[in-house]
C-alpha cells in the first residue's frame, strides 16, 4: 500500500469519526440553543459518530476519495423544526450555517498544526495527511454552501430572500435541485471539460488551501 493510499484511508476515518460528527453536531447544538430541541430528542446533540453515519453518504465518501483523492459524502442529516426556532428565518439560516463554519473551523485547525510543525517542506505520509483533511472540509465547506436542496446552503438562500420569493423558489429547487447539483458536479459544460463545482472549487477552494498552509 502505497503512502498515499494509507494517507487517504486515515483521513477518511477523521472524517467519520471526527469531521462529519462535528459537522451534524454544530447543526444540532445551534437548533438547540435557539430554542429548537428536536435534535436532542432524537439523540442527535452528540459527537458519538454512530449516531450520524449515514451508510450511503459514507460509503460514497470512501469510494470517492480512494479512487480519486478527492471525497464528497455526507452524514446523517440532523433533524430541525423551523417552527420551534427562536427569531425565524434568520435562525433557520445560522443553523444551516453552522455546518460548513465547522469544516472551516477544522481545516484551519489543522492547518495551524500543519504550520507549527513545519509540515511545508516535509514529505512523506504526515504532511499528505494534513493536506488531505484540510482540502477535503474545505470542499465540504463549499459543496454545502452550494444554495440547492438538500444542502445547507439552500436553507441559508431561503432565509435570506423575502418570504414571498422564498413561497415561490422551495418548490421549484426542491422538485429540480438534486437533478441540478448532479449536472453541476458532474456535467462538463465549460472550457476545458471543467464542471461548475469544478471551477468553484479551483477559484475558491485551492486558493483558500494554499493560504491556510503557506504553500
Amino acid at each position: 500500500m502505497t503512502d498515499r493510499l494509507i494517507a487517504v484511508v486515515i483521513v477518511l476515518a477523521i472524517m467519520l469519526l471526527v469531521a462529519f460528527p462535528v459537522h451534524e453536531f454544530s447543526h444540532a447544538l445551534v437548533a438547540t440553543r435557539l430554542g429548537d430541541r428536536t435534535a436532542k430528542l432524537f439523540g442527535r446533540l452528540t459527537l458519538n459518530p454512530l449516531a450520524h453515519f449515514d451508510p450511503l453518504g459514507g460509503t460514497l465518501l470512501a469510494i470517492s476519495m480512494v479512487t480519486s483523492g478527492f471525497g464528497i459524502g455526507w452524514a446523517k442529516p440532523t433533524p430541525v423544526n423551523p417552527l420551534n426556532l427562536r427569531g425565524g428565518r434568520q435562525s433557520e439560516a445560522l443553523v444551516a450555517l453552522a455546518g460548513p463554519a465547522s469544516n472551516l473551523v477544522l481545516a484551519c485547525a489543522a492547518a495551524l498544526i500543519y504550520r507549527a510543525l513545519g509540515l511545508a517542506s516535509a514529505v512523506g505520509l504526515l504532511p499528505t495527511i494534513f493536506e488531505l483533511f484540510v482540502y477535503i472540509n474545505l470542499a465540504l465547506m463549499l459543496f454545502n454552501l452550494v444554495p440547492i436542496p438538500p444542502l445547507d446552503g439552500s436553507h441559508i438562500l431561503l432565509a435570506l430572500v423575502s418570504p414571498g420569493t422564498a413561497w415561490r423558489w422551495r418548490p421549484v429547487l426542491n422538485q429540480y435541485g438534486t437533478v441540478i447539483l448532479l449536472l453541476a458536479v458532474f456535467l462538463p459544460i465549460l472550457p476545458g471539460g471543467q464542471t461548475l463545482m469544478g471551477a468553484v472549487f479551483s477559484l475558491i477552494a485551492e486558493p483558500l488551501f494554499s493560504l491556510l498552509l503557506g504553500l
